[in-house]
Protein backbone atom coordinates (compact mmCIF):
# COMPACT_ATOMS: atom_id res chain seq x y z
CA UNK A 1 0.00 0.00 0.00
CA UNK A 2 1.49 3.48 -0.90
CA UNK A 3 1.24 6.14 1.87
CA UNK A 4 1.25 9.67 1.58
CA UNK A 5 2.65 12.31 4.25
CA UNK A 6 -0.94 13.79 3.04
CA UNK A 7 -3.59 12.05 1.59
CA UNK A 8 -5.35 12.82 -1.32
CA UNK A 9 -8.89 14.00 -0.59
CA UNK A 10 -11.66 10.95 -1.67
CA UNK A 11 -13.95 13.51 -3.07
CA UNK A 12 -10.75 14.87 -5.46
CA UNK A 13 -11.99 16.27 -9.22
CA UNK A 14 -9.65 16.83 -11.91
CA UNK A 15 -11.48 20.10 -13.63
CA UNK A 16 -11.40 22.27 -16.65
CA UNK A 17 -13.50 24.85 -17.73
CA UNK A 18 -16.81 22.97 -19.18
CA UNK A 19 -15.74 19.19 -17.71
CA UNK A 20 -14.75 17.80 -14.32
CA UNK A 21 -13.49 13.73 -13.51
CA UNK A 22 -14.24 11.79 -10.62
CA UNK A 23 -11.28 9.77 -9.73
CA UNK A 24 -11.38 5.93 -8.57
CA UNK A 25 -10.76 5.29 -5.11
CA UNK A 26 -7.09 5.12 -5.08
CA UNK A 27 -4.62 3.80 -2.04
CA UNK A 28 -3.12 7.50 -1.76
CA UNK A 29 -6.53 8.15 -0.70
CA UNK A 30 -5.57 6.71 2.58
CA UNK A 31 -4.44 8.74 5.50
CA UNK A 32 -0.99 7.34 6.24
CA UNK A 33 -1.00 5.64 9.70
CA UNK A 34 -4.71 5.25 9.69
CA UNK A 35 -6.03 1.61 9.29
CA UNK A 36 -8.12 0.61 6.82
CA UNK A 37 -11.49 0.00 8.59
CA UNK A 38 -11.22 2.85 9.56
CA UNK A 39 -10.42 5.40 7.05
CA UNK A 40 -12.68 7.62 4.72
CA UNK A 41 -10.91 6.14 1.51
CA UNK A 42 -12.86 2.98 2.79
CA UNK A 43 -15.09 1.45 -0.13
CA UNK A 44 -18.94 1.90 0.13
CA UNK A 45 -21.48 0.69 -0.46
CA UNK A 46 -23.60 0.77 -4.24
CA UNK A 47 -27.33 0.04 -4.93
CA UNK A 48 -28.47 -0.74 -8.59
CA UNK A 49 -31.87 -1.88 -9.80
CA UNK A 50 -32.88 -3.02 -13.28
CA UNK A 51 -35.90 -3.55 -14.83
CA UNK A 52 -36.89 -6.03 -17.43
CA UNK A 53 -40.89 -5.70 -18.87
CA UNK A 54 -43.30 -8.44 -19.10
CA UNK A 55 -42.26 -10.79 -16.50
CA UNK A 56 -40.79 -14.14 -17.99
CA UNK A 57 -41.52 -17.79 -18.72
CA UNK A 58 -41.54 -19.11 -15.37
CA UNK A 59 -40.86 -22.35 -16.26
CA UNK A 60 -37.28 -21.96 -18.04
CA UNK A 61 -36.68 -19.10 -15.49
CA UNK A 62 -36.99 -20.74 -11.87
CA UNK A 63 -34.41 -23.31 -10.94
CA UNK A 64 -34.89 -26.64 -9.25
CA UNK A 65 -35.04 -26.99 -5.50
CA UNK A 66 -33.74 -24.76 -3.03
CA UNK A 67 -30.99 -23.81 -1.26
CA UNK A 68 -27.31 -24.04 -2.75
CA UNK A 69 -27.88 -23.15 -6.31
CA UNK A 70 -26.66 -26.29 -7.65
CA UNK A 71 -28.57 -26.07 -11.26
CA UNK A 72 -28.77 -23.02 -12.87
CA UNK A 73 -32.23 -22.96 -14.49
CA UNK A 74 -32.17 -22.38 -18.84
CA UNK A 75 -32.91 -18.52 -18.87
CA UNK A 76 -30.18 -18.29 -16.15
CA UNK A 77 -27.49 -19.97 -17.48
CA UNK A 78 -25.88 -17.42 -18.20
CA UNK A 79 -24.87 -16.48 -14.53
CA UNK A 80 -22.56 -19.17 -14.61
CA UNK A 81 -19.41 -17.28 -14.22
CA UNK A 82 -21.23 -15.38 -11.29
CA UNK A 83 -23.24 -17.66 -9.62
CA UNK A 84 -21.79 -17.09 -6.00
CA UNK A 85 -22.06 -13.69 -6.40
CA UNK A 86 -26.24 -14.26 -7.05
CA UNK A 87 -29.24 -15.32 -5.65
CA UNK A 88 -32.68 -15.73 -7.03
CA UNK A 89 -35.53 -15.20 -4.97
CA UNK A 90 -38.75 -17.28 -5.71
CA UNK A 91 -42.34 -16.27 -5.12
CA UNK A 92 -42.57 -12.78 -4.27
CA UNK A 93 -45.51 -10.52 -5.45
CA UNK A 94 -46.91 -7.49 -5.81
CA UNK A 95 -50.55 -7.09 -4.38
CA UNK A 96 -50.31 -3.54 -4.94
CA UNK A 97 -49.60 -3.89 -8.65
CA UNK A 98 -53.59 -5.25 -9.34
CA UNK A 99 -55.34 -5.17 -10.97
CA UNK A 100 -53.08 -5.91 -13.15
CA UNK A 101 -51.45 -3.84 -15.80
CA UNK A 102 -48.28 -2.67 -17.97
CA UNK A 103 -48.59 0.61 -15.66
CA UNK A 104 -48.67 -0.77 -12.22
CA UNK A 105 -46.05 -3.64 -13.33
CA UNK A 106 -43.25 -0.64 -13.82
CA UNK A 107 -44.23 1.60 -10.77
CA UNK A 108 -44.77 -0.55 -8.29
CA UNK A 109 -41.87 -2.72 -8.82
CA UNK A 110 -39.52 -0.23 -6.74
CA UNK A 111 -42.60 1.63 -5.01
CA UNK A 112 -44.82 -1.68 -4.18
CA UNK A 113 -47.42 0.86 -3.51
CA UNK A 114 -50.73 1.40 -5.70
CA UNK A 115 -51.17 3.98 -8.52
CA UNK A 116 -53.93 6.20 -8.68
CA UNK A 117 -55.63 5.80 -11.97
CA UNK A 118 -55.89 8.89 -13.65
CA UNK A 119 -55.55 9.77 -17.05
CA UNK A 120 -54.01 13.57 -15.93
CA UNK A 121 -51.54 14.99 -13.62
CA UNK A 122 -53.28 14.03 -10.94
CA UNK A 123 -51.49 11.06 -10.21
CA UNK A 124 -50.17 9.20 -7.31
CA UNK A 125 -47.99 6.47 -6.68
CA UNK A 126 -45.37 6.08 -3.78
CA UNK A 127 -41.77 7.04 -3.10
CA UNK A 128 -39.64 4.28 -4.38
CA UNK A 129 -37.05 2.30 -2.56
CA UNK A 130 -33.92 3.68 -4.65
CA UNK A 131 -35.07 7.49 -3.47
CA UNK A 132 -35.29 6.27 0.12
CA UNK A 133 -31.57 5.03 -0.15
CA UNK A 134 -30.41 8.05 -2.62
CA UNK A 135 -31.98 10.25 0.45
CA UNK A 136 -28.92 9.05 2.57
CA UNK A 137 -26.57 7.66 0.16
CA UNK A 138 -26.79 10.51 -2.02
CA UNK A 139 -25.36 13.18 0.32
CA UNK A 140 -21.78 13.29 -0.30
CA UNK A 141 -22.09 12.40 -4.00
CA UNK A 142 -22.23 14.98 -6.97
CA UNK A 143 -25.55 13.05 -8.12
CA UNK A 144 -27.99 11.68 -5.47
CA UNK A 145 -29.18 9.09 -8.04
CA UNK A 146 -29.31 8.38 -11.70
CA UNK A 147 -32.40 7.03 -13.56
CA UNK A 148 -31.46 5.22 -16.88
CA UNK A 149 -33.71 3.39 -19.86
CA UNK A 150 -33.56 2.19 -23.08
CA UNK A 151 -36.19 3.65 -24.63
CA UNK A 152 -37.59 7.10 -25.09
CA UNK A 153 -39.84 7.98 -22.39
CA UNK A 154 -42.96 9.72 -23.27
CA UNK A 155 -44.46 11.49 -20.40
CA UNK A 156 -47.41 12.55 -21.62
CA UNK A 157 -50.85 11.22 -22.54
CA UNK A 158 -52.48 8.08 -21.65
CA UNK A 159 -50.58 4.54 -22.39
CA UNK A 160 -52.98 1.80 -21.20
CA UNK A 161 -56.40 0.93 -19.15
CA UNK A 162 -56.64 4.71 -18.88
CA UNK A 163 -53.49 5.23 -16.60
CA UNK A 164 -51.02 8.18 -17.73
CA UNK A 165 -47.73 7.34 -19.11
CA UNK A 166 -45.81 8.44 -16.09
CA UNK A 167 -46.77 5.47 -14.21
CA UNK A 168 -44.96 3.03 -17.36
CA UNK A 169 -41.83 5.02 -17.82
CA UNK A 170 -40.85 6.12 -14.71
CA UNK A 171 -39.07 3.58 -12.08
CA UNK A 172 -38.30 6.08 -9.74
CA UNK A 173 -40.55 8.68 -7.62
CA UNK A 174 -38.93 10.79 -5.08
CA UNK A 175 -42.42 11.23 -3.56
CA UNK A 176 -45.73 9.75 -4.28
CA UNK A 177 -46.77 12.80 -6.72
CA UNK A 178 -42.80 13.74 -8.76
CA UNK A 179 -41.62 11.01 -10.87
CA UNK A 180 -38.05 10.77 -12.09
CA UNK A 181 -37.58 10.83 -15.67
CA UNK A 182 -35.06 8.12 -17.01
CA UNK A 183 -32.49 9.00 -19.64
CA UNK A 184 -31.52 6.83 -22.62
CA UNK A 185 -29.35 8.31 -24.30
CA UNK A 186 -25.53 7.82 -23.61
CA UNK A 187 -23.83 11.08 -24.73
CA UNK A 188 -26.31 12.90 -22.49
CA UNK A 189 -25.70 10.56 -19.46
CA UNK A 190 -21.98 10.94 -19.84
CA UNK A 191 -21.79 14.69 -19.95
CA UNK A 192 -23.79 14.72 -17.05
CA UNK A 193 -21.57 12.52 -15.57
CA UNK A 194 -18.15 14.33 -16.20
CA UNK A 195 -19.69 17.88 -18.04
CA UNK A 196 -19.26 21.08 -15.70
CA UNK A 197 -20.18 24.60 -16.27
CA UNK A 198 -21.38 26.90 -19.05
CA UNK A 199 -25.14 26.60 -20.51
CA UNK A 200 -26.11 24.24 -23.11
CA UNK A 201 -25.09 26.30 -25.98
CA UNK A 202 -21.35 26.80 -24.19
CA UNK A 203 -21.48 22.75 -23.36
CA UNK A 204 -21.93 22.24 -26.91
CA UNK A 205 -19.53 24.52 -28.40
CA UNK A 206 -17.05 23.11 -25.99
CA UNK A 207 -18.08 19.17 -26.95
CA UNK A 208 -17.55 20.48 -30.63
CA UNK A 209 -13.79 21.85 -30.34
CA UNK A 210 -12.70 19.43 -28.39
CA UNK A 211 -10.98 16.13 -28.91
CA UNK A 212 -11.24 13.41 -26.09
CA UNK A 213 -12.08 14.54 -22.69
CA UNK A 214 -9.12 13.26 -21.62
CA UNK A 215 -6.90 15.94 -23.42
CA UNK A 216 -8.14 18.59 -21.53
CA UNK A 217 -6.37 16.96 -18.12
CA UNK A 218 -3.21 15.20 -19.98
CA UNK A 219 -1.34 17.83 -17.43
CA UNK A 220 -2.80 16.96 -14.32
CA UNK A 221 -3.11 13.51 -14.84
CA UNK A 222 0.20 13.46 -14.91
CA UNK A 223 0.87 15.19 -11.91
CA UNK A 224 -1.30 13.11 -10.44
CA UNK A 225 0.66 9.67 -11.22
CA UNK A 226 3.74 11.19 -9.16
CA UNK A 227 2.03 11.79 -6.31
CA UNK A 228 0.84 7.98 -6.36
CA UNK A 229 2.16 4.68 -6.18
CA UNK A 230 2.44 2.12 -8.99
CA UNK A 231 -1.12 0.14 -8.04
CA UNK A 232 -2.56 3.66 -7.90
CA UNK A 233 -1.23 4.29 -12.12
CA UNK A 234 -2.31 1.36 -12.70
CA UNK A 235 -5.63 1.64 -11.24
CA UNK A 236 -5.83 4.83 -13.04
CA UNK A 237 -4.45 4.21 -16.06
CA UNK A 238 -7.46 0.99 -16.04
CA UNK A 239 -10.51 4.03 -15.49
CA UNK A 240 -9.29 6.46 -17.18
CA UNK A 241 -8.87 3.73 -20.19
CA UNK A 242 -12.42 3.12 -19.85
CA UNK A 243 -13.53 6.59 -19.73
CA UNK A 244 -11.86 6.97 -23.22
CA UNK A 245 -13.45 3.99 -24.30
CA UNK A 246 -17.02 4.99 -23.74
CA UNK A 247 -16.60 8.31 -24.92
CA UNK A 248 -15.12 6.77 -28.23
CA UNK A 249 -18.00 3.86 -28.64
CA UNK A 250 -20.74 7.26 -28.37
CA UNK A 251 -18.60 9.36 -30.63
CA UNK A 252 -18.93 6.42 -33.26
CA UNK A 253 -22.67 5.62 -32.64
CA UNK A 254 -23.31 9.27 -33.13
CA UNK A 255 -21.30 9.31 -36.51
CA UNK A 256 -23.16 6.55 -37.80
CA UNK A 257 -26.40 7.65 -37.70
CA UNK A 258 -26.27 9.43 -41.09
CA UNK A 259 -25.92 5.45 -42.51
CA UNK A 260 -28.89 4.49 -40.55
CA UNK A 261 -31.66 4.33 -43.21
CA UNK A 262 -34.72 2.51 -40.85
CA UNK A 263 -34.18 4.42 -37.54
CA UNK A 264 -35.91 3.19 -34.29
CA UNK A 265 -38.65 5.75 -33.37
CA UNK A 266 -38.51 4.39 -29.92
CA UNK A 267 -34.92 4.93 -29.50
CA UNK A 268 -33.41 8.85 -29.14
CA UNK A 269 -31.29 9.69 -32.35
CA UNK A 270 -27.36 8.71 -31.97
CA UNK A 271 -27.06 5.47 -30.06
CA UNK A 272 -25.58 2.42 -31.05
CA UNK A 273 -27.88 0.46 -33.56
CA UNK A 274 -27.76 -2.97 -31.98
CA UNK A 275 -29.65 -3.56 -28.72
CA UNK A 276 -26.85 -4.98 -27.02
CA UNK A 277 -24.20 -2.16 -27.62
CA UNK A 278 -26.77 0.38 -26.65
CA UNK A 279 -27.38 -1.50 -23.30
CA UNK A 280 -23.62 -2.33 -23.13
CA UNK A 281 -22.90 1.12 -23.24
CA UNK A 282 -25.39 2.21 -20.53
CA UNK A 283 -23.81 -0.47 -18.25
CA UNK A 284 -20.23 0.58 -19.04
CA UNK A 285 -21.55 4.29 -17.59
CA UNK A 286 -22.79 2.62 -15.03
CA UNK A 287 -19.74 1.81 -14.05
CA UNK A 288 -17.92 4.76 -14.39
CA UNK A 289 -20.33 6.52 -12.07
CA UNK A 290 -20.06 4.16 -9.00
CA UNK A 291 -16.00 3.84 -9.69
CA UNK A 292 -15.57 7.54 -9.54
CA UNK A 293 -18.30 7.85 -6.49
CA UNK A 294 -20.41 10.13 -8.74
CA UNK A 295 -23.45 8.51 -7.50
CA UNK A 296 -24.19 5.83 -5.46
CA UNK A 297 -27.56 4.64 -6.01
CA UNK A 298 -28.39 3.62 -9.61
CA UNK A 299 -31.97 2.49 -12.01
CA UNK A 300 -31.98 0.99 -15.28
CA UNK A 301 -35.50 0.19 -16.94
CA UNK A 302 -33.40 -2.06 -19.51
CA UNK A 303 -36.73 -2.35 -21.91
CA UNK A 304 -40.27 -0.53 -21.00
CA UNK A 305 -43.41 -2.20 -20.85
CA UNK A 306 -45.51 -2.48 -24.09
CA UNK A 307 -42.49 -2.63 -25.84
CA UNK A 308 -42.76 -3.58 -29.78
CA UNK A 309 -39.04 -4.05 -30.11
CA UNK A 310 -37.99 -7.06 -32.28
CA UNK A 311 -34.53 -9.41 -31.36
CA UNK A 312 -33.84 -10.57 -34.66
CA UNK A 313 -29.97 -10.80 -33.55
CA UNK A 314 -31.12 -13.79 -31.27
CA UNK A 315 -33.88 -15.50 -33.61
CA UNK A 316 -37.16 -13.38 -32.44
CA UNK A 317 -38.36 -11.20 -35.43
CA UNK A 318 -41.86 -10.81 -33.61
CA UNK A 319 -42.55 -8.04 -31.27
CA UNK A 320 -41.91 -8.47 -27.47
CA UNK A 321 -45.42 -7.29 -26.17
CA UNK A 322 -47.70 -9.34 -28.67
CA UNK A 323 -45.52 -12.18 -28.08
CA UNK A 324 -45.91 -12.27 -24.17
CA UNK A 325 -49.87 -12.79 -24.83
CA UNK A 326 -48.73 -16.40 -25.65
CA UNK A 327 -51.90 -18.12 -24.28
CA UNK A 328 -49.72 -20.84 -23.39
CA UNK A 329 -48.58 -21.09 -27.41
CA UNK A 330 -45.46 -23.10 -26.74
CA UNK A 331 -43.71 -21.38 -29.88
CA UNK A 332 -44.34 -18.13 -28.18
CA UNK A 333 -43.61 -18.98 -24.59
CA UNK A 334 -39.82 -19.85 -26.47
CA UNK A 335 -39.11 -17.00 -28.09
CA UNK A 336 -40.27 -15.09 -24.31
CA UNK A 337 -37.83 -17.72 -22.74
CA UNK A 338 -35.43 -16.27 -25.58
CA UNK A 339 -36.01 -12.76 -24.93
CA UNK A 340 -35.60 -13.46 -21.21
CA UNK A 341 -31.83 -15.44 -21.78
CA UNK A 342 -30.66 -12.43 -23.88
CA UNK A 343 -31.65 -9.91 -21.14
CA UNK A 344 -30.24 -12.14 -18.62
CA UNK A 345 -26.97 -12.22 -21.09
CA UNK A 346 -26.55 -8.63 -20.92
CA UNK A 347 -26.71 -8.28 -16.81
CA UNK A 348 -24.30 -11.00 -16.61
CA UNK A 349 -21.91 -9.44 -18.66
CA UNK A 350 -22.38 -6.32 -16.80
CA UNK A 351 -21.62 -8.29 -13.55
CA UNK A 352 -18.54 -9.74 -14.78
CA UNK A 353 -16.80 -6.46 -15.12
CA UNK A 354 -17.96 -5.00 -12.02
CA UNK A 355 -15.95 -8.24 -10.46
CA UNK A 356 -13.23 -6.92 -12.81
CA UNK A 357 -13.08 -3.87 -11.44
CA UNK A 358 -11.06 -2.79 -8.71
CA UNK A 359 -12.08 -0.89 -5.88
CA UNK A 360 -10.60 -0.66 -2.59
CA UNK A 361 -9.68 -3.93 -1.04
CA UNK A 362 -12.06 -5.55 -3.75
CA UNK A 363 -13.96 -5.07 -6.55
CA UNK A 364 -16.90 -3.29 -7.63
CA UNK A 365 -19.36 -5.70 -7.37
CA UNK A 366 -17.75 -6.32 -4.02
CA UNK A 367 -19.18 -3.05 -2.42
CA UNK A 368 -22.41 -3.25 -4.38
CA UNK A 369 -25.62 -4.81 -4.83
CA UNK A 370 -27.90 -4.72 -7.56
CA UNK A 371 -31.90 -6.34 -7.77
CA UNK A 372 -32.98 -7.23 -11.42
CA UNK A 373 -36.48 -8.30 -12.29
CA UNK A 374 -39.76 -7.02 -13.17
CA UNK A 375 -43.24 -6.47 -11.43
CA UNK A 376 -44.96 -8.81 -13.61
CA UNK A 377 -45.04 -12.92 -13.40
CA UNK A 378 -46.93 -14.57 -16.34
CA UNK A 379 -47.12 -11.95 -19.05
CA UNK A 380 -50.24 -13.52 -20.73
CA UNK A 381 -52.32 -13.11 -17.47
CA UNK A 382 -50.69 -9.79 -16.44
CA UNK A 383 -50.63 -11.21 -13.04
CA UNK A 384 -47.67 -9.99 -10.21
CA UNK A 385 -47.63 -13.08 -8.96
CA UNK A 386 -44.27 -15.29 -8.92
CA UNK A 387 -42.24 -12.32 -9.98
CA UNK A 388 -38.47 -13.23 -11.64
CA UNK A 389 -36.17 -11.34 -9.14
CA UNK A 390 -32.84 -11.71 -8.51
CA UNK A 391 -29.89 -10.55 -6.19
CA UNK A 392 -26.66 -9.81 -7.29
CA UNK A 393 -23.57 -8.39 -4.80
CA UNK A 394 -19.97 -9.68 -3.95
CA UNK A 395 -18.47 -10.41 -0.81
CA UNK A 396 -18.51 -6.99 1.62
CA UNK A 397 -21.97 -6.52 1.06
CA UNK A 398 -22.41 -9.93 3.18
CA UNK A 399 -24.44 -11.58 0.33
CA UNK A 400 -25.00 -15.65 0.94
CA UNK A 401 -24.80 -15.51 -2.68
CA UNK A 402 -24.93 -19.16 -5.34
CA UNK A 403 -28.54 -20.04 -3.22
CA UNK A 404 -31.67 -20.14 -4.73
CA UNK A 405 -34.65 -19.02 -1.57
CA UNK A 406 -38.39 -20.59 -2.34
CA UNK A 407 -40.82 -17.87 0.11
CA UNK A 408 -44.15 -19.01 0.45
CA UNK A 409 -45.97 -17.92 -2.15
CA UNK A 410 -47.57 -14.34 -2.37
CA UNK A 411 -44.77 -12.87 -0.12
CA UNK A 412 -44.49 -9.23 -0.88
CA UNK A 413 -41.82 -8.27 -2.86
CA UNK A 414 -41.45 -4.70 -0.30
CA UNK A 415 -39.85 -7.57 1.92
CA UNK A 416 -36.76 -7.55 -0.42
CA UNK A 417 -36.54 -3.85 -0.90
CA UNK A 418 -36.73 -3.62 2.72
CA UNK A 419 -33.75 -5.97 3.41
CA UNK A 420 -31.97 -4.11 0.90
CA UNK A 421 -32.17 -0.44 2.55
CA UNK A 422 -30.96 -2.52 5.65
CA UNK A 423 -28.06 -3.55 4.02
CA UNK A 424 -26.74 -0.53 2.50
CA UNK A 425 -27.20 0.93 6.13
CA UNK A 426 -30.54 2.64 6.18
CA UNK A 427 -32.50 0.66 8.83
CA UNK A 428 -36.96 0.65 8.49
CA UNK A 429 -39.24 -0.53 10.39
CA UNK A 430 -41.01 -1.57 7.39
CA UNK A 431 -41.64 -0.52 4.14
CA UNK A 432 -45.25 -0.49 2.46
CA UNK A 433 -46.57 -3.80 2.79
CA UNK A 434 -44.06 -5.82 3.80
CA UNK A 435 -44.11 -8.17 6.58
CA UNK A 436 -40.57 -8.48 7.64
CA UNK A 437 -37.19 -8.78 6.21
CA UNK A 438 -35.32 -11.86 4.02
CA UNK A 439 -33.42 -13.16 6.47
CA UNK A 440 -31.31 -15.82 4.31
CA UNK A 441 -30.04 -13.27 1.87
CA UNK A 442 -27.46 -11.64 3.41
CA UNK A 443 -24.88 -13.04 6.22
CA UNK A 444 -24.72 -10.75 9.45
CA UNK A 445 -21.74 -8.19 9.53
CA UNK A 446 -21.73 -4.89 9.87
CA UNK A 447 -22.56 -2.27 6.93
CA UNK A 448 -23.20 1.00 8.10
Amino acid sequence: MFLTKKAIPRRTFLRSAQAAIGLPLLDAMIPASTAWADTPAKPVPRLGFVFIPMGCDQARWTPPGQGKLEELSPILAPLKPVKDQVTVITNTRLQNAYPGTHDTSNSAFLSAASSKHTESSDYFCGTTVDQIAAKQMGRDTQLASLQLAMDLNPLAGVCNNGYACVYQNCLSWSSPTTPLPSEAHPRVVFERLFGEGGDAAARQAALRNRGSLLDAFTRDIAKLKQRVGTPDRVRLDQYLDSVRQVESEIERAEKAVKDNKTPDLDRPVGVPAAFADHAKLMFDLQILAFQADITRVITFQLTREQSNRTYPEIGVADPHHPTSHHGNDPEKVAKIAKINTYHVSLFSDFLQKMKATPDGDGSLLDHSVYLYGSGMGNPSLHDHENLPILVAGGAATGLKGGRHIRYEKGTSLANVHLTLLDRVGIHLDSFVDSTGKVDDLFERIDVG
